[in-house]
């Protein structure tokens, strides 16, 4: 990837109590990314790869259009904030992956999303 399609990707996350059924093994997180374009060619995001691993090694594969129904185009300096969510059967885990993008200029490269932690509060891990 050369300087002039750079995405940076930012994320962050937090443990949603309120969804979350430990009893169940269900453990809801929401996670919030930044995207800033800080290349010099306008970009658009096609699609999204992610990899959600959770305590046990147990990976999903998350493969689809967009993000949160949108393929946001981002000129050199713009931002796009978006937030999402993920259900794991563990209170711990961890997500990353890749946007694919499109340059104006016909260039298709990936941004990676690097890894994040996603972990229910007060855990000793």
């Amino acid at each position: 990837m050369s300087d002039r399609h750079q995405i940076q990707v930012a994320v962050e996350s937090a443990y949603l109590e309120e969804q979350s059924e430990p009893a169940e093994h269900r453990f809801v997180f929401a996670y919030t990314v930044t995207l800033h374009n800080s290349g010099q060619v306008p970009a658009k995001l096609l699609t999204r790869h992610w990899i959600i691993t959770d305590a046990n090694g147990r990976t999903q594969e998350v493969r689809g259009e967009g993000v949160v129904g949108e393929q946001p185009h981002l000129k050199p300096g713009e931002g796009f904030r978006y937030s999402s969510g993920a259900v794991l059967e563990t209170p711990v885990g961890a997500m990353h992956g890749s946007y694919q993008m499109l340059g104006d200029d016909g260039q298709r490269f990936d941004a990676p999303i690097p890894a994040f932690r996603l972990a229910k509060p007060g855990l000793l891990h």
